[in-house]
């Protein structure tokens, strides 16, 4: 009986092992929930260039969530739940659906989605930032990164 739970462990082992190569290291939970098929940054990344005003970067979460952990210090907040969401970014951009814009949020399974979401609408740069605020299989996230964080 030890030996037959031993090599089914073993095996379940082996798959593990052989999907994380497949996966070139990804995180296959982090994959499954993601939609993602667009351009991806990482918070380091995605910082350097908000302040360099290479891209627009979007803290997408909740009112709440910027309260607790505050957003990025070079981002702008718009919650994502907002009607006018669209056309509170078009004011962002300065009307350009061409901008460069990031998005982020707490783990990145939401700003995955609002990526996809606004490509089908006519945005033709959206980048995700799948690390998130808190960390994610993509990554430690823009907090445990120590990253500056605007807390007002």
């Amino acid at each position: 009986m030890n030996r037959r739970r031993f090599l089914i462990g073993a095996g379940a082992l082996a798959l593990v092992g052989a999907g994380f190569a497949a996966t070139e290291g990804r995180n296959l939970f982090y994959a499954a929930l993601s939609e993602n098929v667009g351009e991806q940054i990482r918070v380091g990344a995605a910082h350097e260039m908000a302040q360099a005003g290479e891209i627009v970067l979007i803290d997408i979460r909740r009112p709440d969530e910027w309260e607790a952990t505050g957003s990025p210090a070079s981002g702008h907040r718009l919650d994502m739940r907002r009607d006018d969401f669209s056309q509170a970014l078009l004011e962002l951009t300065g009307g350009a659906t061409d901008a460069r814009v990031a998005l982020i949020c707490a783990r990145g399974v939401r700003s995955s989605r609002l990526t996809n979401r606004l490509m089908e609408a006519g945005f033709t740069n959206i980048i995700d930032v799948p690390e998130g605020m808190l960390g994610s299989g993509a990554g430690p996230g823009w907090i445990r990164e120590g990253l500056p964080v605007d807390r007002s």
